[in-house]
């Protein structure tokens, strides 16, 4: 699972706040992440055979999840990003003894942002921006 979105820049010390948690994870792990889910009495909101048909879903119960499950998605401009391509990019932020969290690399943070292309959006892709060029 990758963790993108607005809480992955405030791992990585954005000054920006968001309500939820939007993940992305491998089409064949939807029951995996289900479950882990589960334990916590979080429940998902469709069936995985579901979620595999739109290509999303949403885990919640006090707590929002926005969960992406498609192999590859693009941004307006047509710039894709497959799942696999960004899991072998991935960085690791440790949020405790022994707990790390798997987030895109910086390039493919900006990519994942280039596909809302919201105002907010743009804002982050900036803040990244400062992390890729070390002003951050």
């Amino acid at each position: 699972m990758l963790l993108i979105g607005r809480r992955a820049l405030i791992l990585l010390g954005a000054p920006v706040m968001t309500a939820d948690y939007d993940v992305w994870v491998h089409i064949d792990d939807i029951e995996l992440l289900n479950a882990s889910f589960d334990t916590l009495d979080h429940a998902p909101n469709r069936s995985a055979a579901d979620a595999r048909k739109v290509g999303r879903y949403v885990i919640e119960n006090g707590e929002r999840i926005d969960v992406m499950v498609a192999r590859s998605a693009s941004s307006p401009a047509g710039i894709a990003l497959a799942f696999d391509d960004a899991w072998q990019r991935r960085q690791s932020v440790a949020i405790g003894k022994d707990l790390q969290i798997s987030l895109p690399s910086i390039e493919d943070l900006i990519t994942t942002k280039r596909w809302g292309s919201r105002p907010k959006d743009l804002v982050d892709i900036q803040f990244l921006e400062t992390i890729r060029r070390g002003i951050a």
